[in-house]
C-alpha cells in the first residue's frame, strides 16, 4: 500500500492534518490502534466538546519555547474552525467567555471530522497499529494489520499519556526518540491535586464543597472554582494551576477573591458584634468550610472580642491560604500531558522534524500544552492545519 501521507493517530490533530492534506490532493492514510476515532474528543467537555476558545493567544500555552506556537495559531484561528462547524450545521453555544461547546453532543465533532476526511478521499483505519516504522530512500515504511505501508511523509499525531483508559500510550515519544528527537520531561497537567496525612485529615468530610477562589503558584494564578474531593482538590482553578505546580512548590489559594477579606471581617464585627467568627465567615464562604476553618486554624469567638489587628491577620490568611498538596491524581484523570517532543527540533511553520525529513509532529505529542477551556483543541486544529499544508 502506497500513500503520500501516513498519519499515526486519529485524534483531533491527526484528523485535521488528514483533512487539509487530503484537500490538497494527497493520498492519506490515518491509522489508530484504538477501537474508535477521536475518543478524547468524545469524552471532552462532559460529552459536549469544548472545541475551541475564541480568546486563544500564545499566552494560553506552556512550552519550553513559548514562541513556537505563534505561527500555527496565527494561520488557523478559532473562527476558521467555527466556520467548519457552522458548515456542518452543528449548533454551539458559549458557556464561559470564549469557551465554545456543542449544544448536543461531541459525537457531532467527530462525525464532522470523519465526513471531511471522506470528502477529501482520506482513508481512516481504526484497530490498526503501526509497527517497525523505518525511514527509506523514498520516505517511510511500516507494518500494519492491513499489510506493509509505504508513505512519502509520516505525521505523528499520537497525543500524550493522559487518560490511558482511552488508549493513550507513549508511542509517539518512542517514535520521536527513534528518529533522534529529544523528549522533554513528561508529567500530568490539568489534573486534580491530592492531599495526604494531616493535610487530608483536616479537610475530611468536605468532599463536594465548592467555592470561587484564586489559586497561585510559580507566578501563575487562575480565578475559578475549587472543589473539595475525597482525595484532595479539584475544580477548574486547581486544574489550571496544576500545570504550574510541582511537589515542593508554594501553592496559595485566595478563598475570597475580589474581596478585601479583612475589611469584610471588620464590617462583620460592626454589624454583628455578638456573632461568632464562624457564623460571619459562613456568610462569606460555604458553611461547612467556614466551620472547619474555625475548628482547626482560626480562633472562634464573638466578633466583638477581636481587635482590628487580629481580624486583619485572619483576612490575610484567607487571602493567601497555603495548600500543601502531596501530588496529583496522575495521568489517569489528567486532561493533558506537559512536556513532549522538543520544539527546538521542529519547524514552527510546517511542524516538520529538523532531524528527519518528511517526519511531522502535531498536537499534544509536542511540548505545547494549553490552559483549560478549549485551547488544546485549538492547538490540535492549528498544528494539524500547518502540517496538512506542508506534507
Amino acid at each position: 500500500m502506497e500513500y503520500d501521507v501516513l498519519v499515526v493517530g486519529a485524534g483531533a490533530a491527526g484528523l485535521m492534518t488528514a483533512i487539509v492534506a487530503g484537500g490538497r490532493g494527497k493520498r492519506v492514510l490515518v491509522v489508530d490502534h484504538a477501537n474508535r476515532a477521536g475518543k478524547k474528543i468524545l469524552m471532552s467537555g462532559g460529552g459536549r466538546c469544548n472545541f475551541t476558545n475564541t480568546a486563544t493567544t500564545p499566552a494560553n500555552f506552556l512550552s519550553a519555547n513559548p514562541h513556537f506556537c505563534k505561527s500555527a495559531l496565527a494561520r488557523y484561528t478559532p473562527w476558521d474552525f467555527i466556520a467548519m462547524v457552522d458548515k456542518h450545521r452543528i449548533a454551539w453555544h458559549e458557556k464561559s467567555p470564549g469557551q465554545l461547546f456543542c449544544d448536543d453532543s461531541s459525537k457531532q465533532i467527530v462525525r464532522m471530522l470523519l465526513d471531511e476526511c471522506a470528502a477529501a478521499g482520506v482513508r481512516v483505519e481504526i484497530n490498526c497499529a503501526v509497527s517497525r516504522l523505518r525511514a527509506t530512500e523514498t520516505g517511510f515504511g511500516g507494518d500494519t494489520p492491513l499489510g506493509h505501508v509505504r508513505a512519502a511523509s509520516v505525521v505523528v499525531a499520537t497525543g500524550g499519556l493522559s487518560i490511558p483508559s482511552l488508549g493513550a500510550t507513549g508511542f509517539g515519544y518512542e517514535l520521536a526518540k527513534q528518529f533522534g528527537h529529544a523528549v522533554l520531561p513528561l508529567r500530568a497537567g490539568l489534573v486534580p491535586l491530592t492531599l495526604s496525612g494531616k493535610h487530608q485529615e483536616r479537610f475530611d468530610g468536605l468532599a463536594g464543597v465548592a467555592l470561587p477562589v484564586e489559586a497561585a503558584a510559580n507566578d501563575a494564578s487562575f480565578r475559578d472554582a475549587l472543589l473539595f474531593t475525597h482525595r484532595g482538590l479539584s475544580g477548574p482553578a486547581i486544574l489550571q494551576i496544576s500545570s504550574y505546580w510541582e511537589p515542593g512548590t508554594d501553592l496559595r489559594v485566595d478563598l475570597l477573591p475580589g474581596m478585601d477579606a479583612a475589611e469584610a471581617l471588620l464590617e462583620g464585627r460592626a454589624e454583628r458584634p455578638l456573632a461568632e467568627l464562624k457564623t460571619v465567615l459562613a456568610g462569606l464562604l460555604p458553611r461547612r468550610l467556614a466551620e472547619r476553618l474555625c475548628e482547626i486554624w482560626l480562633p472562634n469567638r464573638p466578633m466583638r472580642q477581636y481587635r482590628d489587628a487580629e481580624l486583619r491577620d485572619i483576612g490575610a490568611q484567607l487571602a493567601s491560604w497555603p495548600v500543601v498538596a502531596s501530588g496529583t491524581e496522575g495521568y489517569r484523570t489528567a486532561e493533558v500531558t506537559l512536556g513532549g517532543v522538543d520544539t527546538d527540533e521542529v519547524s514552527s511553520s510546517t511542524m516538520m522534524s529538523k532531524r528527519q525529513p518528511s517526519l511531522y509532529f502535531v498536537g499534544e505529542v509536542l511540548d505545547v500544552t494549553g490552559h483549560l477551556g478549549g485551547y488544546n483543541f485549538q492547538w490540535a486544529w492549528a498544528s494539524g492545519n500547518a502540517a496538512g499544508l506542508a506534507v
